[in-house]
């Protein structure tokens, strides 16, 4: 049977199928590259797995960034509604990366021990793009940037990211332009220091929660800031949990104290008022 007839036996006779002169589906996404990008350094079957899920936590990563950077500006530039799909997406790839834990959760510690020494001191906890989310919500810290300094291209941007607006401080000034009173020590607040609550912004968004129908707008862009913000929460915990299951409570391979570590930043908070509201509602 030829290719032809069995095109044409399933009714696909317009498939293409010669790429000489055109690009492919491989080329688009450079698999090659791609799929050529897990390198294990130990014979270990297991640490295909442990590559695999961390190069995807990445790549959704970059995603996410893509879509918060996307939505500041939307929101600097008082396009509400267009914020609300990417952040609203934000939260869907959260959904991706909080399961993926349990497919590392397959590794069992005997496994892991096998291999980890291959690690040296590379860790989870050097992720450069996890450190931008951060900042891009406003948690900003600077200990953390010494371990960028090897790359210039990579320290510089952190650097940037760093002094920029927030998605929260972004938010802030959506709850100005509104109309609301906000306290001058916020609106002049240096953007390098992480953020810190305030009543004016408590009472502002307490104004937003009890008149949401006049201030439906502020009222979405409050929840979809919740969803995310209790998304990073449910994927610090399944991480830290992923991280006890597998090493118990031993130091990081980056230094860091392990489990004790991973309990110690599920108290980060990024939009406190907008937690604080439900008490006072």
């Amino acid at each position: 049977m030829t290719l032809d007839h069995d095109r044409s036996k399933h009714g696909e006779k317009n498939i293409r199928t010669d790429f000489k002169d055109a690009m492919t589906y491989g080329e688009y996404l450079s698999l090659d590259q791609l799929l050529d990008a897990q390198n294990r350094l130990s014979d270990h079957h297991d640490e295909m797995l442990f590559i695999v899920i961390h190069q995807v936590n990445e790549l959704w990563m970059k995603l996410i960034l893509h879509e918060l950077t996307a939505s500041i500006k939307a929101i600097q530039n008082n396009k509400l509604d267009a914020s609300f799909k990417k952040l609203a997406r934000v939260s869907r790839i959260q959904a991706q990366i909080i399961q993926a834990w349990d497919v590392l959760s397959t590794l069992t510690p005997a496994e892991y021990s096998e291999f980890r020494e291959s690690l040296g001191n590379a860790s989870g906890f050097q992720s450069f793009q996890y450190r931008m989310i951060e900042f891009a919500l406003g948690y900003k810290t600077t200990h953390i940037l010494k371990i960028y300094e090897k790359d210039q291209k990579l320290s510089q941007s952190l650097h940037d990211a760093l002094h920029a607006p927030s998605l929260y401080d972004s938010a802030v000034q959506a709850l100005i332009r509104a109309g609301f009173p906000i306290d001058h020590n916020v609106l002049g607040r240096n953007m390098t220091e992480p953020y810190t609550e305030n009543d004016s912004v408590l009472q502002a968004w307490l104004s937003v929660y009890k008149n949401k129908e006049e201030n439906w707008d502020l009222y979405q862009l409050a929840e979809k800031l919740v969803d995310i913000e209790d998304g990073m929460q449910q994927w610090k915990f399944r991480h830290m949990k992923t991280v006890e299951r597998i090493i118990g409570f031993k130091q990081g391979t980056g230094g860091s104290s392990g489990v004790h570590y991973l309990k110690k930043v599920l108290d980060q908070r990024f939009f406190p008022e907008l937690w604080d509201l439900r008490t006072n509602l």
